[in-house]
């Protein structure tokens, strides 16, 4: 599924975009578990930049071509421009947001270890962004990002991964430090 993507990636035809997050990690889970591909996978997150059209309807414009697109492959397509998130993020999460200056920034700001990653074809292979690293990722295990998100946000995600996924190592959030945490 998620090659199919990659293999028609100039289709998606986005400024600076990558394939992220969840259906990512959740792929390499359901691999390593012996799980069906869609197993436990929501949507498939496509994220671009454009700081120069912050228009909330070109965004849903590019979401509907996009799901157009892809419909033969039967899922949920979530695409948004990391430019504007800014713009509903307080609205949504009760917190101010300081604009992303690409989307390689706000990959790095994605709620979990494992989840901040992104990827994009590059000539003849991918392009592969994990700010954190793959350790966790590809070790199975689920820690908290604190760069934004709050600790409700990450219980919420880990009960349902925890469900759906038994097997995975769950960091509690008081364990981890926060980013910087000790920096001079």
């Amino acid at each position: 599924m998620l090659v199919s993507i990659l293999d028609r990636w100039p289709e998606v035809a986005l400024p600076d975009g990558w394939l992220v997050a969840g259906c990512l990690a959740q792929t390499v889970w359901n691999d390593a578990f012996g799980l069906p591909f869609g197993h436990g996978i929501a949507d498939i997150d496509i994220v671009y930049f454009d700081a120069d059209d912050l228009d909330a309807e070109t965004e849903e414009r590019h979401a509907v071509r996009l799901r157009r697109a892809f419909r033969d492959l039967g899922v949920r397509l979530d695409v948004k421009n990391e430019a504007r998130v800014h713009l509903w993020y307080e609205a949504k999460f009760g917190r101010p947001l300081t604009p992303y200056i690409s989307t390689e920034d706000a990959i790095t700001t994605f709620p979990t270890t494992a989840t901040a990653v992104g990827v994009q074809p590059s000539g003849d292979g991918l392009q592969v962004f994990s700010p954190c690293g793959l350790t966790d990722l590809l070790g199975l295990i689920v820690r908290p990002n604190k760069k934004q998100i709050t600790q409700a946000i990450y219980d919420a995600k880990v009960a349902r991964w925890r469900q759906l996924w038994p097997g995975l190592r769950v960091m509690p959030w008081q364990d981890e430090p926060d980013p910087g945490e000790g920096a001079v």
